[in-house]
């Protein structure tokens, strides 16, 4: 039993109204950072040598296939830096992409937090479907971002090597 008991029309609109009200603050709140916030690197978003440069996320969940399915969050806030193609390919606009990558997937891991909120209103298993609905609902986005940066990484740091100011790609 919930701490909150509601009628069961009111736990769903409050489930719906309070997933759109968390979705949009963090996607706002994300918005707001500093760009500069992302150039650096940090510990957390680093790519781990583990994900093979984004290869390990192809090989388990054939990132390619799906990936342009999934809906960019700057069509539904418009607003932001759109990520479904690259913005040029000179290194500058490769670490751009890359520091939006990170700001997209903060967005993600910051929109699972607020899933065990949801037991104070809903019955356990609804709880839990909240935090099944929240990790489902994110993980793939967090998935493309680390596939894409890993691969934009391993291109920036040739880059470095060589010298080169730009790249050509097909």
């Amino acid at each position: 039993m919930p701490p909150i008991s509601l009628p069961n029309y009111w736990i769903v609109l409050i489930d719906i109204f309070a997933w759109a009200f968390f979705h949009t603050t963090i996607s706002f709140f994300c918005l707001k950072l500093p760009s500069s916030s992302f150039l650096k690197e940090s510990f957390w978003f680093r790519i781990f040598a583990w994900e093979q440069s984004g290869k390990l996320w192809q090989r388990l969940f054939y990132v390619k296939k799906w990936k342009g399915r999934l809906i960019d969050g700057t069509v539904i806030l418009r607003s932001g830096y759109a990520k479904k193609r690259l913005h040029g390919t000179r290194i500058g606009d490769l670490n751009g992409f890359a520091a939006e990558t990170k700001r997209a997937e903060l967005t993600h891991w910051l929109s699972i937090i607020p899933a065990p909120l949801f037991f104070i209103w809903n019955p356990l298993w609804v709880g839990w479907i909240m935090i099944m609905y929240a990790l489902l609902f994110n993980l793939p986005f967090i998935i493309v971002q680390r596939y894409n940066r890993g691969r934009i990484v391993t291109i920036t740091s040739a880059m470095d090597e060589l010298g080169a100011r730009s790249f050509t790609y097909e």
